[in-house]
C-alpha cells in the first residue's frame, strides 16, 4: 500500500466520482480506477460502491477514509517536520589568500546550495595568523600549509585538532614578464642569486621554503619580507623581485599570462601541502562538521576538473 494510493482514495470519495477526482487528480481515469481497484485488492474488501450517478463509500470504506485522512495528515507533519529540521547554525572558515582564491567562491556557493540556513563566517589571512585563530577558536577550520603541523601530524602528535592532508601544489618561481626569460623548470639550487620576495618566517609556505632550501644548501637571498599576498604580487609586478608562490597566487589576475612568467620548481620537497584543519569532533557543531565534508568535495572538484593548475587532491579521511 502507498500513499498515493491513499490520496486517490481520499479524493475519489470527497468528490463522489471517479471521473471528477480523476480530473482534479490529473489522472485518466482508468489509471485511476486500477489504483482503486488495486487498493481493494490488497485489503480484500469492497471500499466503493460504484453506481451510474458516481461512487460512494461502502462500511468498510467509510472506515478506511477516516483512517486514510489521518495518516495522510501525519505523512504531511512528517515533511514539514523534515523541512523545519534542515541543518542551521554557523561555521567560521580561515583560507591563506592563494587558497582563497581557488577556493573561497566555490565554497560559498556549495554551502549555498546545500546548507542554506548555515551561516558562513569566512575570513582570509595567512596561514600563521590562521593558526593563532584556530588555536584561540575563533576559527572551526582553516586550510594551513604549515610543514612543522604536517611533520608533528606524521609524528602522531598535534595541538588537538584534527589535520589532515588536503592537497599537495607544486610551486613555481614567478617574475614580471618584462624579466628576462626563465626556462619552464628550475631547481632550488638555481636560485641562489634570485632577489626573492616571501612571506615572514612564522607562515606556512615560508616553512616549506626554508625546509627545501636547507635541503640543497642553498641560502635564498630574500630581498624583501611581505606578508600580503597582494603587495607581494604587487612588488613582483613592478619588478622588486620574484617570489615562490603556487600558481593559485596568480588566481585573481585575468591577465596573468600577460603580466607574469612562471617556472616550475623540480625539486621534490618544494611542494606545498594543504592541510586541513578543525577544531576535534567533539568541539565542532554539526553546521562545521558539515562544511568540512562540503570544503573537501569543492577540493575535489576543483582539481578533477583541472581548475587548481600543479594541485594533487591528497585526502580521503571525510569522504
Amino acid at each position: 500500500m502507498e500513499l498515493r494510493q491513499l490520496r486517490y482514495f481520499v479524493r475519489v470519495v470527497e468528490c463522489g466520482s471517479m471521473s471528477r477526482a480523476a480530473i482534479d487528480l490529473d489522472m485518466v481515469q482508468s489509471a485511476l480506477s486500477q489504483q482503486i481497484s488495486r487498493l481493494e485488492g490488497e485489503l480484500s474488501t469492497r471500499l466503493l460502491h460504484r453506481t451510474p450517478q458516481g461512487v460512494a463509500p461502502t462500511e468498510a470504506g467509510v472506515a478506511f477514509f477516516r483512517e486514510a485522512q489521518l495518516t495522510l495528515r501525519h505523512a504531511e507533519q512528517a515533511v514539514r517536520a523534515a523541512q523545519q529540521a534542515r541543518l542551521s547554525g554557523s561555521v567560521t572558515v580561515g583560507l591563506a589568500p592563494t587558497t582563497s582564491a581557488m577556493l573561497g567562491l566555490p565554497l560559498m556557493q556549495a554551502m549555498r546550495l546545500r546548507y542554506p540556513d548555515v551561516r558562513l563566517h569566512m575570513v582570509e589571512s595567512m596561514s600563521g595568523h590562521l593558526s593563532t585563530m584556530l588555536d584561540a577558536r575563533q576559527l572551526d577550520i582553516a586550510v594551513l600549509f604549515d610543514s612543522r603541523l604536517h611533520q608533528a601530524r606524521q609524528a602522531g602528535g598535534g595541538r588537538g585538532w584534527e589535520i589532515v592532508p588536503l592537497l599537495e601544489e607544486e610551486l613555481f618561481l614567478i617574475r614580471r614578464a618584462a624579466a628576462p626569460r626563465m626556462p619552464a623548470e628550475l631547481a632550488i639550487a638555481d636560485l641562489a642569486d634570485e632577489p626573492l620576495i616571501l612571506p615572514t618566517g612564522p607562515h606556512g609556505l615560508r616553512s616549506t621554503l626554508d625546509t627545501a632550501f636547507a635541503g640543497a644548501g642553498v641560502a635564498p637571498r630574500v630581498v624583501l619580507e611581505v606578508d600580503s599576498l597582494a603587495m607581494l604580487m604587487t612588488a613582483v609586478d613592478a619588478g622588486l623581485g620574484s617570489t615562490l608562490q603556487p600558481w593559485a597566487a596568480l588566481g585573481r589576475y585575468p591577465d596573468a599570462a600577460q603580466r607574469f612568467q612562471c617556472a616550475r620548481l623540480t625539486d621534490a620537497p618544494a611542494r606545498r601541502v594543504n592541510l586541513l584543519c578543525s577544531l576535534s569532533d567533539a568541539e565542532l557543531s554539526p553546521a562545521a562538521l558539515a562544511a568540512r565534508v562540503v570544503l573537501e568535495d569543492c577540493v575535489r572538484t576543483l582539481v578533477a576538473q583541472g581548475r587548481w593548475v600543479g594541485a594533487v587532491a591528497i585526502s580521503h579521511r571525510f569522504s
